[in-house]
């Protein structure tokens, strides 16, 4: 969890009010929601596909759900969002996302894809906006995480499996076939 609370908190988002765009509904993206959710922001999760769009909204506590492949909807959200945590870890384009911010408004990249992103540097230009990385936050921060989880009944969503099932738990790992994480 440490990996999306930590910019979290470091670029401002956990405020109540903020408008914040979660990328990805895997092990990262749920906690993100989770976590923004409890900071009181207005969540919205950004998907390639509405296959997740139910979880999102009804057991997660979304409160919107965003197809990025689809133009009608990125044009309707244009100019919305004050942050967005991107935690996919494979190459997609970015433009649709940095889109979605207003001004000032920062993309933290914490999903890392094996090749580089495509940055478009206008956008960036024209409204102030950032893009920034983060990674996971030292010993203070993440006991400020495990209370803040502990306090509001934070927990990551997991499948258990045993050690005789672990190379099933890789190939379907590899097919994006866990919610959200294996144990």
């Amino acid at each position: 969890g440490m990996t999306v609370y930590s910019p979290l908190k470091h670029f401002g988002f956990a405020q109540p009010g903020k408008h914040i765009g979660i990328v990805g509904l895997g092990g990262l993206g749920h906690v993100a929601v989770k976590f923004a959710k409890a900071f009181g922001a207005k969540v919205t999760v950004i998907s390639t596909s509405l296959s997740k769009k139910d979880e999102a909204l009804e057991h997660l506590g979304a409160d919107s759900f965003l197809v990025s492949r689809d133009p009608d909807q990125i044009q309707a959200a244009m100019n919305t969002m004050d942050g967005i945590i991107d935690t996919v870890s494979a190459v997609h384009p970015i433009l649709p996302l940095i889109s979605l911010l207003k001004s000032h408004g920062t993309l933290v990249l914490v999903g890392a894809p094996d090749k580089p992103l495509e940055l478009p540097v206008f956008p960036l230009i024209s409204g102030r906006k950032m893009v920034a990385g983060s990674g996971i936050g030292g010993m203070k921060e993440t006991q400020e995480m495990i209370d803040f989880a502990a306090k509001h009944g934070i927990t990551a969503e997991i499948e258990v499996v045993s050690m005789d099932y672990v190379n099933t738990a890789v190939e379907r790992l590899a097919k994006g076939d866990v919610r959200y994480r294996f144990v």
